[in-house]
């Protein structure tokens, strides 16, 4: 037969239960669960735009992609974006989409995703406007690069209004190297972003 505690550390492990039951609890009630959302199709634009070397600018659009918007346990926000290079398209131009498509330049057969990941940065970004910094994967290659947010026009960006962005890439940098005498070298994405609701709502005060 098991020998049985004392009654005096019985009732003193039953008082221990019941304080971390009252008291860890509610401290672990208190650390907020990461949540997350993605972009609005309705709302949400991803272009890019280049100089030809005689000034002409050329504009094109990621119709397809995903990503979403997380809130970390600290509060912090982190953005990740993956654009699909298969279903680039440049204005009207059968021709110029092929070709941005094509091996001379975004290559998606062998590269169908440019990719961004933010650092985390507080949430009051989108507001204020300022610098987001991320690494960035094209065409094979990840460096660290920076986007610019718009101060907003409203009280809850993302929400009730746009959350505009956009950042220039060399194209040496990530071996775009196609139509070099045609083509300066500077790649300018934009980004123009709103949430899903179940963020947008819980995000802003």
């Amino acid at each position: 037969m098991r020998p049985q505690r004392p009654k005096a550390a019985r009732t003193s492990a039953a008082i221990g239960f019941l304080l971390c039951a009252l008291v860890c609890a509610p401290l672990a009630a208190q650390t907020p669960a990461p949540s997350s959302s993605g972009f609005d199709p309705f709302y949400t634009r991803f272009g890019f735009e280049l100089r030809t070397r005689w000034g002409q600018k050329v504009e094109g659009a990621f119709p397809s992609y995903e990503g979403e918007v997380a809130v970390l346990p600290d509060g912090r926000h982190q953005v990740r974006i993956a654009l699909a290079t298969g279903a680039v398209q440049v204005g009207d131009s059968t021709r110029y989409t092929e070709l941005a498509r094509g091996r001379r330049f975004f290559d998606s057969a062998r590269f169908p995703r440019i990719e961004f990941l933010s650092e985390p940065h507080p949430a009051d970004l989108v507001r204020a406007g300022g610098k987001l910094r991320g690494r960035l994967t094209l065409h094979g290659v990840s460096r660290m690069e920076t986007f610019v947010l718009a101060p907003s026009t409203c009280l809850r960006p993302g929400k009730d209004c746009d959350v505009l962005a956009h950042g220039s890439v060399s194209r040496d940098d990530y071996g775009l190297d196609g139509w070099q005498l045609a083509l300066s070298d500077r790649v300018r994405f934009t980004l123009r972003v709103r949430l899903k609701q179940d963020l947008a709502g819980s995000a802003t005060p």
